[in-house]
């Protein structure tokens, strides 16, 4: 069985236009839209622009990292998908920092809390037969939830989801410690070794934004191909990854173009995230006790 995945940092839900001229305080204050003759900026509650996109794009499983916990379900329910959270950092007072993002996104900021979010299409509910305990849950998308604190200490918690889906993937998102490179290599090798033990036999797929770079950080990769079998970084100046270790890779993990990440606003183009999504292609093996 052939499946995409899809991992992508959200920003909060916040768009990030390539012109820096546009963030200005009279847009983070005011909420006044800047514009040039390209791109807009806008400082509003982006997740409809947000859910549309990820909604109309073709994936099986997607990886989210840095989404405002209250997507869940809407995202969730765009998609088709099941979903499973892991909160990360400043989750306190969830209502009131919610609220603030509503009023002011780009006031707030990453000060509204964040979460490592899995969602899991319908696509692979039925891909195969079940047997034995996956009979009994064969209306769930994702059969078994985890979640691990990655990172508790300073600057912030950081943590990753993990998800056993009924097709027999495995899935772990995580979101590495952020320009500390000694930390992040930390967060995602212990990140590592709990998605490995968890998943055990089964096939692992194992991404986010590490944070880390295979050109900067050569031995953090090398360890994760050696010691867990996690291997296909996305490029030598990638921090979103999306590893794997057995499923045969059919599409390379590669970034979007900017404009696949793009929508209109007023004729202009409203450009989501200061990330790329990256996406790539595996064949998922039919396990032999799946009849």
């Amino acid at each position: 069985m052939k499946l995409t995945a899809l991992s992508w940092n959200l920003f909060h839900g916040r768009d990030f236009p390539p012109d820096p001229t546009l963030f200005t305080w009279r847009s983070r204050l005011l909420r006044l839209s800047e514009r040039n003759a390209t791109h807009i900026q806008v400082n509003r509650a982006l997740l409809p622009e947000f859910a549309q996109l990820l909604a109309g794009a073709e994936w099986d499983v997607a990886l989210l990292q840095e989404c405002p916990p209250r997507w869940r379900d809407p995202l969730a329910r765009a998609c088709g998908a099941e979903a499973h959270r892991s909160l990360t950092s400043r989750n306190s007072l969830a209502p009131l920092r919610s609220l603030a993002a509503r009023l002011n996104p780009d006031l707030i900021a990453s000060a509204e809390g964040g979460s490592n979010l899995i969602l899991v299409r319908n696509s692979l509910r039925f891909a195969f037969c079940f047997s034995g305990e996956q009979k009994a849950n064969r209306n769930a998308a994702i059969v078994e939830r985890r979640e691990l604190a990655i990172h508790t200490g300073p600057p912030e918690r950081r943590t990753m989801a993990f998800a056993r889906t009924a097709a027999g993937l495995c899935v772990a998102n995580l979101h590495a410690s952020a320009h500390r490179p000694e930390l992040a290599r930390e967060d995602v090798l212990r990140a590592a070794a709990a998605a490995s033990e968890w998943a055990g036999e089964a096939p692992l797929l194992f991404g986010g934004d590490f944070n880390l770079r295979p050109a900067g950080s050569p031995a953090a990769f090398a360890e994760l191909r050696e010691r867990f079998g996690l291997d296909g970084a996305t490029g030598p100046q990638a921090i979103d990854h999306l590893l794997v270790r057995g499923l045969e890779t059919v599409e390379p993990p590669r970034q979007w173009p900017a404009a696949r990440r793009e929508v209109k606003e007023d004729g202009l183009a409203l450009r989501l995230s200061d990330h790329a999504p990256v996406e790539a292609g595996f064949r998922l093996p039919r396990r032999p006790e799946m009849r």
